[in-house]
Order: C-alpha cells, then structure tokens, then sequence
C-alpha cells in the first residue's frame, strides 16, 4: 500500500440542544457520524469543513473554534486518518443544494440520541468530539495558518 496523509475535517454544530448528524450506508452497515470528509487540495482545513458540512448536510456553517486533532487507525482498512474537529454555528439551511449521494439522511440528534447509537458511530473519534465540545475544550481559529 502507497503511503498517504489522509486529513480529515468533522464539524460539530449544536443549535437548540441537537447535534447535526449524517447517518450513512457503508459496506452494508448504518453508521452515525458528524459531517466529515477529507480535505482536498489547495483547500485549507476551514474551507473543506464549510463544504463538507454544506455537501453532506444542506447547511451553510460559521466555524468558531478547534475542538480537536485527532489520529485513528481504523481497523477496517488499516488507514490512518488525521481528523480536525471544528465546532461551527449553523448560519442558514441552502434549499437548492442537494446532499451529497453517500449520505442518506441530516438529522440534528440529541446527545442522549447519539449515545443510544453509540455502536453505530463510525468511529470512536465521532462521540469524542462531542463529549470535548461539551466539556468546552476549543482552541482558536487562529492556530490554523495558511500560505497562499
């Protein structure tokens, strides 16, 4: 296997006490997780998280802060993923644009919802983000830096 980075951005948007959640269909399975996906060239970590959320999710978001940088060696593919979480504001649902195929559903769950899935989440890295978001570990935009 050709090493490569595989980075990785995960919102976290909170409005009313819900979670914006994407449950998704892989290799057969219904899997929970943040709106997520990977960052693509030329794009900043920021920008890939604005998308992500938008393609997946149908809302536009306003990053705020960092919750956190996190590696995870999944079992499945024996990838290691570099995951950027990002706590974001949910600023306005976009009615023309359409969810990205691989995801079946947005939904905004509560946390308690999200626990019961609990086994259900596509990763351990998807709950950790949450529970950091609730404790208010969040680190500034600022860290981030980008030359152009």
């Amino acid at each position: 296997m050709v090493n490569q980075i595989h980075l990785t951005v995960a919102v976290v948007v909170e409005r009313k006490g819900r979670f914006l959640m994407v449950r998704e269909i892989r290799n057969g399975l219904e899997l929970y997780n943040q709106p997520a996906g990977h960052v693509e060239p030329g794009e900043t970590p920021i920008e890939a998280a604005i998308r992500e959320t938008l393609e997946e999710t149908t809302w536009h978001v306003v990053p705020t802060a960092i919750i956190s940088f996190t590696t995870f060696r999944a079992p499945a593919n024996d990838i290691t993923y570099y995951r950027l979480a990002f706590a974001a504001d949910a600023d306005q649902l976009d009615p023309l644009q359409v969810i990205d195929p691989d995801i079946e559903e947005a939904m905004w769950l509560t946390y308690e919802e999200i626990l019961q899935k609990r086994q259900q989440l596509r990763s351990p890295m998807v709950l950790e983000a949450i529970e950091d978001y609730r404790r208010g570990i969040f680190y500034s935009l600022d860290l981030l830096k980008t030359h152009r």
